[in-house]
């Protein structure tokens, strides 16, 4: 694969006793002239609208979520809908007899067909899963996210010799944080600067508010889906997840989930990145307004830990 650039001298895995993370001072990264960056946060705090926006000023846009749909979920993907369509016996006879196709249409902008694999658990009468099947798409989809993620430097290098885009941003999962992989934060770190998008308060409560009036499919840790699990079904009085409400019950975790990785965001910044608010974010309305926040976010990291000047490190992702 090839060997993407490296930001300040970070060459341990995640979390390594005694490292320590050279940063940017603001002149190191006005000077980086191939600029690679990160976005870290919830779903709904403004990842995608950035990305898309650059998009129109020579920057690459990964997204995270159509490298796992395109190339890691596609099969498993493909076959949760054929398994759908043979419920049809018009469909069924077409499909054994080879009369029709079915294609993953995925696209940047629609990624609906990751979502809807993912699945929600509880009464299989209302869409849910089983409690087996549910656990087994989470597992597959975070060996995809992980194995997406460790695709961004050789996306960053074929952006730049195949494309020839200037820039790249890595539109990446709001699970990110919860991957619990010992290479992915260190390779994002060497690679790309990561900014984390903190959602204010005010912001986390129109979050919330925005996924119980459409419930979506989540990524959970399995310890923190077993725990939720337990309690909601003690609150509601049930016995079996086949009787829970999947609506209901995403509805129940969202909150729960946020607030659990709130502190995980945090860490994974405070290791390897910086940090701006969602109301800082929301002001942007281009490149060059997005370009002032990153130099903001830099000189307050940098009042934090030392740069390369200070330490005498040459940055040699320019």
């Amino acid at each position: 694969m090839h060997e993407g650039p490296r930001i300040g001298k970070m060459q341990f895995s995640l979390f390594e006793p005694g490292a320590f993370i050279v940063k940017f001072s603001v002149d190191e990264f006005r000077a980086w002239e191939q600029k690679s960056i990160t976005l870290l946060g919830m779903s709904g705090v403004g990842k995608t609208r950035i990305a898309t926006m650059l998009r129109r000023h020579n920057w690459f846009h990964y997204s995270g979520d159509y490298r796992i749909g395109t190339r890691y979920l596609d099969e498993p993907i493909l076959d949760n809908i054929k398994k759908q369509a043979m419920q049809i016996p018009f469909l069924r006879e077409l499909l054994r007899s080879d009369s029709i196709s079915i294609v993953n249409r995925i696209t940047v902008d629609n990624l609906k067909p990751v979502s809807s694999f993912m699945g929600k658990l509880g009464d299989p009468t209302r869409g849910g899963l089983s409690l087996k099947e549910f656990k087994r798409r989470q597992a597959l989809h975070r060996e995809a996210e992980i194995a997406a993620m460790k695709d961004v430097p050789e996306f960053i290098h074929k952006a730049r010799e195949i494309y020839g885009y200037q820039h790249f941003v890595n539109d990446a999962g709001g699970s990110l944080c919860e991957l619990e992989d010992e290479h992915v934060g260190g390779i994002l770190q060497q690679h790309t600067l990561i900014l984390y998008i903190k959602a204010t308060e005010r912001e986390e409560q129109e979050l919330i508010r925005r996924a119980e009036l459409d419930p979506k499919p989540l990524y959970f840790l399995e310890s923190f889906l077993e725990e939720q699990l337990q309690t909601f079904m003690h609150e509601k009085g049930l016995r079996f997840v086949a009787l829970i409400d999947p609506d209901e019950f995403t509805r129940w975790m969202f909150p729960r989930l946020f607030r659990a990785r709130i502190p995980r965001y945090e860490n994974f910044a405070g290791h390897y990145g910086y940090t701006v608010t969602t109301d800082e974010m929301s002001e942007i309305k281009d490149e060059t307004g997005f370009l002032a926040l990153l130099e903001l976010a830099v000189e307050r990291g940098a009042e934090s830990g030392p740069s390369n000047a200070e330490t005498g490190e040459s940055s040699s992702c320019r």
